[in-house]
């Protein structure tokens, strides 16, 4: 059994083991990493060697750190990343590169849309027939997304929402509410495989998939980190925040997973605040009086334009994993739009929880 993990900011991991009466056998641990001293990666080998098969990524990490000779000391690597490497091994998960990806960026569309692709292009990665996707989105008018379980009349002002034009949609995953502009926002999506964060617990599956997009961050002179459980932050606030969907494969599929972000570029806070109601209760949370403080646009960041930050997050992407261009096809735009028409612009689903 073969098992890798990029660990966040770090280094590749690589194992190769085999399971036999329920322990673990001829584990071999290797990557790119930097450790010290040279028997260390013995130790980490022999703790695993005989470990349950069934022992969690913790439970791992700590045979690991009990073994390890005293003064070791690692770079771009963690013990608990060896124990994810080694669940994605036994959960036989795959890899970025075992995928031909597509990229769909396309002209503006309304919210509603955006919500009914992002069901529609997931359902059709699960069921097999659509590859892995990247989607770049392009906004027709501003919009507030609320999660799918909050309360509409607790997150959005709906006179003030009317008043500046500002439609308000529902998507399926859940997290908060995002504020968005054409102009003054990134939001991308990818739908995956399942198998792609398979032996990822559901809080590393967030920064595992958003690894690429740190790694473009820094090349435009953005040291970027991941704040659990689903922001993007960097030392002058949160840039971005993201939400995740599982949808269950059908006739044999195994499933996919939708996980999409969106990043504030610019941001005209005045007309933020009058439209989400932001409590006091979460801003005391996170320890921050105004919330214009709370996101900081890429656009005073990097100094670049917003299309030129878009076009170096796709290149960053292909490089690492190659991407072909690609479109939304007429079967899965008719049923977007229909699922736009029905669903997404339905006062039922968008006031589900009132």
């Amino acid at each position: 059994m073969h098992g890798e993990y990029k660990i966040p900011g770090g280094k590749l991991v690589v194992v190769d083991l085999e399971a036999e009466d329920g322990v673990l056998r001829h584990v071999r641990v290797a990557g790119d990493f930097f450790l010290e001293p040279d028997e260390a990666l013995d130790a980490v080998n022999r703790a695993l060697e005989g470990a349950p098969a069934d022992t969690d990524a913790a439970g791992l990490a700590a045979r690991i750190d009990a073994a390890l000779p005293e003064g070791t000391v690692m770079y771009g690597l963690t013990s608990e990343g060896v124990g994810i490497a080694v669940r994605r091994a036994l959960a036989h998960a795959t890899d970025w590169t075992d995928y031909d990806w597509q990229l769909v960026h396309e002209a503006p569309q309304s919210p509603a849309l955006h919500m009914a692709l992002d069901e529609v292009l997931t359902a059709e990665v699960a069921a097999g027939r659509r590859p892995p996707t990247l989607r770049v989105w392009e906004w027709a008018s501003p919009a507030v997304i609320i999660g799918s379980f909050q309360s509409l009349r607790n997150e959005v002002d709906a006179e003030a929402a009317e008043r500046h034009g500002v439609e308000v949609v529902r998507r399926i995953s859940g997290g908060g509410a995002m504020f968005v502009e054409p102009g003054n926002t990134i939001t991308y999506s990818l739908s995956v495989p399942e198998a792609l964060v398979r032996g990822l617990s559901f809080q590393d599956s967030y920064a595992y998939l958003d690894d690429w997009v740190l790694g473009a961050l820094g090349d435009m002179g953005i040291r970027a980190w991941y704040q659990p459980l689903n922001d993007i932050a960097t030392d002058q606030g949160k840039i971005a925040g993201a939400a995740q969907k599982r949808l269950v494969g059908h006739g044999g599929s195994a499933g996919a997973v939708l996980h999409h972000v969106t990043m504030s570029y610019d941001i005209d806070a005045d007309r933020m605040l009058e439209v989400l109601r932001i409590g006091r209760e979460k801003l005391s949370d996170k320890g921050i009086k105004s919330a214009r403080k709370r996101v900081d646009p890429l656009r005073r960041q990097t100094g670049l334009p917003r299309e030129a930050v878009i076009e170096r997050m796709i290149s960053s992407f292909g490089a690492r994993y190659g991407l072909t261009q690609g479109k939304v096809t007429d079967e899965e735009l008719a049923r977007a739009r229909e699922l736009a028409s029905t669903k997404f612009s339905a006062p039922e689903w968008t006031a589900r929880v009132p």
